[in-house]
């Protein structure tokens, strides 16, 4: 309906109002939102006073860079991968198929980041707008099927505790 600049300070008031309402309603951050508001003001902020769009065009690469540097830095840094610690409560793999998703989704992280500037820089603004909407998101909804369907072979079933008959 509106232009980029309009729809830029829209996400920078909605990014307040989520993080506001987060902290009203647990009393604590998600470091997920922070990073998202810090990003969203910085570049929306530039966007807004410099005129130019492309700062609030490069925030989705920058973002996905950032998860990207935190995935693989996870391997590094104590005894799980930032998926292992994110996922293992819900299901039980081997450390070596931790270790591949979290590769695959640095790897996937880097390749939005690319594929954000490559429209960036070769289609218009609406188009943007459009990709990152809908291509983004259909690519992670892709990415997140394709994953599942490669962990389900590899899923241990939990060990089950046996009946006590005695009665």
């Amino acid at each position: 309906m509106y232009d980029i600049y309009v729809a830029t300070a829209v996400l920078i008031i909605a990014s307040l109002i989520q993080t506001s309402a987060h902290w009203i309603m647990h009393r604590r951050f998600e470091k997920m939102h922070v990073i998202t508001l810090v990003l969203v003001c910085v570049f929306g902020g530039l966007t807004l006073m410099l005129q130019d769009e492309m700062f609030i065009k490069w925030k989705p690469t920058v973002i996905n860079w950032l998860f990207a540097v935190a995935f693989i830095g996870s391997q590094f840094i104590g005894k799980k991968s930032l998926i292992q610690r994110m996922m293992s409560d819900h299901m039980v793999l081997p450390n070596k198929i931790w270790l591949h998703l979290n590769i695959a989704w640095t790897l996937f992280f880097i390749a939005l980041g690319i594929a954000n500037l490559y429209v960036v820089y070769n289609f218009d603004t609406e188009t943007w707008v459009n990709f990152k909407l809908f291509g983004l998101l259909g690519l992670t909804f892709v990415f997140v099927v394709a994953q599942s369907l490669y962990v389900a072979r590899f899923i241990k079933e939990p060990q089950e505790e046996p009946e006590n008959d005695s009665k």
